[in-house]
């Protein structure tokens, strides 16, 4: 609780009023008061009648409990933190996917770079409506496609990567990733980079080293590679990056797994990904019930007594 807080605060402004009306109704309540400057304290008390003691159930009370909680519903207490609503589904996702000889290897059936476009495909549907961007990397990084929420335009230019379409040769990971957290980070919206690789060479891990210590778009390693040193370089890139790895699964297994890992981006609060929990709903209750007293037959107009 030490986050404790109003997000409205002015509205507790309204309980001055609610303390003048309280004390103007609990003085109007006292018969005897317009008696006590002209009769003697102790023939007062034998003259007026209904000084009985009063019941603290009585519209007065009940009018100015429902005016205090209607006031710190209104100022929002909030001591917890919450993700925005919809955050999940409009986080951003730059997919690297490196597109080298290698990646044309059939250890992964039917190749590992068709069977990560697949892979793509499978995670694209299991976020319908969210901006994606396509990047595709080899001795040179290129953006294919910018953020955009038609998932059927991604799938069509991945299933068109190849090796052959690639500029330079070689691998720059580092670079893509680079172009990847740029386009994120220019959308003003939280997001998270998803780069697919069969391995990574030790020249790449220093730039990797700088990506990660410039704390930039986290990053979810997806390996096409089966059993041996390529596995064992992505390994170890996954570290240097801090970054979960999943390897590709028969099943959607991997899909899901990405998924959980980073839930499409926990939101973020430099971004205003998430907010403050108002708690101030939870009032709405007991001031229900409140009013529900002033429909009491007799309740709002009574008689009143005197000498």
């Amino acid at each position: 609780m030490s986050d404790f807080h109003f997000l409205r605060p002015w509205w507790l402004a309204a309980l001055v009023p609610a303390t003048l009306l309280a004390w103007w109704l609990w003085s109007a309540e006292d018969a005897g008061k317009v008696w006590r400057k002209l009769v003697a304290p102790h023939l007062l008390a034998r003259l007026v009648v209904g000084r009985e003691e009063r019941s603290w159930l009585r519209p007065v009370t009940v009018l100015l409990a429902a005016w205090l909680m209607a006031s710190l519903a209104l100022a929002g207490p909030a001591w917890q933190r919450e993700p925005a609503p919809f955050a999940d589904d409009t986080a951003a996702l730059a997919i690297v996917i490196k597109v080298t000889p290698s990646m044309m290897a059939q250890d992964v059936q039917p190749t590992r770079i068709a069977r990560g476009v697949e892979k793509i495909r499978d995670l694209l549907a299991l976020r319908p409506g969210a901006k994606t961007a396509l990047f595709a990397y080899a001795g040179s990084a290129h953006r294919v496609m910018p953020l955009t929420s038609d998932a059927g335009i991604i799938n069509t230019f991945a299933e068109e990567l190849a090796p052959d379409v690639m500029p330079v040769e070689g691998a720059v990971a580092p670079n893509a990733l680079k172009a990847a957290d740029d386009t994120v980070t220019k959308s003003g919206q939280a997001g998270w980079i998803l780069w697919v690789a069969d391995g990574a060479t030790p020249d790449e891990w220093n730039g990797l080293k700088e990506y990660r210590a410039s704390g930039r778009t986290p990053v979810s390693l997806l390996a096409v590679a089966g059993d041996g040193p390529e596995l064992k370089s992505l390994e170890q890139a996954a570290t240097v990056l801090d970054a979960p790895l999943v390897r590709v699964t028969p099943d959607d297994l991997d899909v899901r797994r990405l998924a959980a890992n980073t839930r499409f981006s926990p939101a973020d609060v430099a971004l205003g990904g998430d907010r403050w929990r108002d708690f101030g709903y939870w009032l709405v209750w007991p001031l229900a019930v409140l009013t529900l007293l002033q429909f009491r037959r007799g309740w709002m107009v009574g008689t009143s007594r005197g000498v």
